[in-house]
């Protein structure tokens, strides 16, 4: 067996940020070959990982990637146990080339098939070899909660890591896109236009303007006419299109598309550890 070196160790230690120890016991039982020792470095953390599942894991972040002229669009969850792992680089970057595999390769309808595919930043590795060398450097249980994409062209945005929203568009350009989702992340909206709105949310809130016009003492015969006006308040609450925009309230978001040649067909938006809300 050839000598194990405190340089090959440091070499080890420095490529994969496990203990000396641990790299110099990995070393010695794979001869010396480094890149025997590095697989065996990962199967023991798999290992160790794998007997800490039932950690909750509350803490992650949302990942996006978003094209307009590339007609594609991405969205992932990936959750880890503490606050300080879902900002630490190394997952973030994770979580990042999870998005953009997710967008730009072949697809996948499960998280187990996206992690067997490539890492798109780490050069022969799959994004299973680099969550395993990541998960053994932190010793922290990271998951894949929930995966989508959108093969259309799509604007992306994500504030603060913990909410993240997918706009399907017709025409526009990224930044047009990428503000329309800004806006959806800001005001949450129930729906992308009127017409995709929930028909049992608007027949409530017309008996109950109704109703409310009733008790008021308005004439029937005027009531109707009362909730159309009632109820343009109510879509401008709810539906994205009608809804101000937030960068600029003297226009509403579908104005703001309309001038930009874009028409906004659907969106998704995600918070860290909720149900998906979309439209």
């Amino acid at each position: 067996m050839p000598a194990i070196t405190a340089a090959l160790v440091k070499e080890l230690r420095d490529e994969t940020g496990l203990p000396m120890m641990d790299c110099k016991k990995a070393l010695e039982e794979s001869d010396g070959d480094k890149e025997a020792a590095k697989q065996k470095l990962r199967e023991s953390g798999k290992k160790l990982m794998s007997i800490r599942q039932d950690r909750a894991t509350e803490e992650g972040r949302i990942g996006v990637y978003a094209s307009v002229g590339g007609k594609v669009g991405a969205i992932i969850e990936l959750q880890c146990e503490s606050a300080p792992v879902a900002q630490n680089e190394e997952f973030v970057q994770l979580a990042n080339d999870l998005a953009q595999q997710l967008a730009t390769g072949p697809g996948a309808k499960t998280p187990e098939e996206l992690w067997a595919q490539p890492s798109p930043s780490k050069k022969g590795a799959t994004l299973e070899q680099q969550r395993d060398d990541l998960q053994n450097k932190i010793r922290e249980v990271f998951r894949l909660a929930r995966i989508e994409r959108i093969d259309a062209p799509t604007g992306g945005f994500v504030h603060m890591a913990k909410i993240g929203v997918l706009v399907e568009v017709e025409g526009g350009g990224d930044e047009l896109a990428k503000d329309v989702a800004l806006h959806v992340a800001a005001m949450s909206p129930k729906a992308a236009t009127k017409e995709s709105l929930a028909p049992e949310l608007v027949a409530k809130e017309k008996q109950i303007q109704i109703e409310r016009a009733r008790q008021e003492g308005k004439p029937e015969n005027i009531i109707e006419k009362m909730i159309e006006g009632r109820m343009r308040n109510f879509y401008a609450e709810h539906v994205l299109e009608e809804q101000p925009f937030v960068r600029d309230e003297s226009q509403t978001v579908g104005a703001l598309a309309k001038a930009g040649g874009m028409k906004v067909k659907r969106f998704v938006r995600w918070t860290l550890g909720e149900a998906s809300a979309s439209s």
